[in-house]
């Protein structure tokens, strides 16, 4: 476990340097309970839990589980609901939200929690361990909304093995979560996100536009749109090194990357990949986390204008530790 987790030293150093606080949409889930518990022992980041104080505190104690220090707030009894219903209602203002509307869907987790983070209560939010990806998105794009210059929200997984000399391999892989069929313009940033995310693992990104074809060795549309995509991201940020289109093995093996693109500094060392869609991405980290023994964290959620992440529905305790730590490092 100790070495699963050096790709997070960097991470946690941050955090202890400027510690964050982070918001927990279910508060009385076991799974939340327990990293809640452990990230207090460390000491580098306060979680906030969302749900009836005696409701949590009884889970707790029924589970086992020191949240001494935690931060629980009640929807039904925030000392500042007023403020937020009408904070809600202007960011709905389009919609037409009314006040008693914008009190009942403050009800949920998580809405409430990602108010939380709008008003600046809360630095992050970690959900989605008993509800969908949707659910977790929908009220990020109402309600935090995207960067400027960014259209979209983008993932990316992060993907560890740990290596024989003792330090992780470390790469990502982008879109294989929230876009289904990215158009050209997407993938750009698709790419671009991916990369600064890999960095905050202390990767230095090299990113591959993935495709069935290599700088022109194939044919299609499919191939254009990866090409263009690739030009494109390279004219937004030269300081990034990025090859495309261009096939997995000659992304990855120095030897086919000679014969197939010997003049690429990505060519053959590869770490950011990027997917022409959603199928092909979502079959891609899962090959390398069932066959190449990688650990996946994710998906990542980027490009809103503050760290929202999503839990699969299946996670484990330590699952939710380690996204806990990405999400506040990401603010």
């Amino acid at each position: 476990m100790e070495n699963k987790m050096q790709g997070f030293g960097m991470m946690i150093k941050k955090l202890k340097a400027d510690p964050k606080k982070i918001v927990f949409t279910e508060g009385t889930d076991a799974r939340i309970l327990e990293a809640a518990s452990r990230l207090l022992a460390g000491n580098f980041l306060t979680p906030i839990l969302v749900g009836n104080q005696e409701e949590v505190e009884k889970a707790a104690e029924e589970y086992g589980f020191n949240i001494r220090g935690a931060q629980v707030i009640d929807p039904m009894s925030y000392d500042r609901l007023d403020e937020m219903v009408e904070m809600f209602c202007e960011l709905r203002k389009s919609k037409n939200v009314q006040p008693e509307e914008a009190k009942e869907t403050l009800k949920q987790g998580n809405y409430f929690g990602t108010m939380l983070v709008k008003m600046g209560v809360a630095d992050a939010l970690l959900g989605g361990a008993t509800y969908s990806t949707a659910d977790t998105v929908r009220p990020a794009l109402q309600l935090i909304k995207t960067k400027p210059g960014h259209k979209i929200v983008t993932s990316c997984f992060i993907m560890v093995r740990p290596s024989a000399t003792g330090e992780n391999e470390v790469l990502a892989m982008g879109d294989c979560a929230i876009n289904i069929k990215p158009t050209e313009d997407e993938l750009v940033d698709i790419g671009i996100d991916a990369a600064d995310c890999a960095k905050i693992f202390g990767v230095d990104p090299k990113v591959a536009y993935l495709s069935y074809s290599t700088l022109g060795s194939g044919k299609g549309e499919d191939v254009d749109k990866m090409r263009n995509a690739a030009k494109k991201a390279k004219e937004l940020r030269p300081d990034l090194p990025i090859e495309g289109e261009i096939q997995f093995d000659a992304a990855v093996a120095p030897r086919v990357a000679k014969t197939k693109c010997p003049n690429s500094e990505v060519a053959g060392y590869a770490n950011v990949f990027i997917f022409p869609d959603i199928n092909a991405g979502n079959i891609g980290y899962k090959i390398a986390q069932r066959l190449g023994n990688f650990d996946a964290y994710g998906p990542v959620l980027l490009g809103l204008n503050a760290p929202i992440n999503d839990l699969s529905r299946g996670c484990n305790a330590e699952e939710v530790y380690s996204m806990a730590i990405i999400t506040a490092a990401l603010a």
